[in-house]
């Protein structure tokens, strides 16, 4: 039985789609990074650490809630002035640029699923941590506190 040149251009057609699809999976941000415990002012968070370029360009994007007391913190191998925005991201956060030593630069606050605002640094950052909405107002947590980092001071991700 021969294949007629409809049949086969149909399944070139799902053999394409299905390669797509494969390519998505594999680009797909990652939904599990490694966790470590940080403190703020006796406040403690279980941050998941995105230190590879790949996990801090998908952040928390396209999840659908953060935990309580839970968060993301975006390690860089050098301090820069950084810039967030929440393209993808469905939940209301709020983030902190943290200097070399973990001392808070400025904190700002994330609408969700929006491209048009950007958050910056107001200094040159090493470090963001990304939190629920309202979790740094709701403990008293400012800028110039210093986030605890024992654990993971020495991690840095690649460029």
């Amino acid at each position: 039985m021969t294949m007629q040149p409809k049949g086969l251009s149909k399944i070139v057609l799902l053999v394409i789609f299905f390669l797509s699809i494969l390519k998505e999976t594999i680009n797909a941000c990652p939904l599990e990074l490694p966790t470590s415990a940080v403190s703020i002012n006796g406040h403690r968070l279980i941050v998941e650490l995105a230190a590879t370029p790949q996990s801090r360009r998908c952040g928390l994007s396209n999840r659908p809630a953060l935990g309580e007391d839970r968060g993301m913190l975006f390690i860089y191998p050098r301090s820069d002035l950084r810039t967030f925005w929440m393209k993808d991201t469905r939940i209301p956060l709020s983030i902190a640029f943290l200097d070399d030593s973990g001392n808070i630069i400025n904190i700002e606050i994330m609408s969700p699923n929006q491209t048009e605002k950007r958050y910056h640094a107001s200094k040159p950052a090493l470090y963001a941590l990304e939190v629920n909405q309202g979790w740094f107002k709701l403990h008293g947590i400012k800028a110039g506190d210093r986030v605890e980092m024992k654990a993971i001071v020495n991690i840095k991700g690649p460029r």
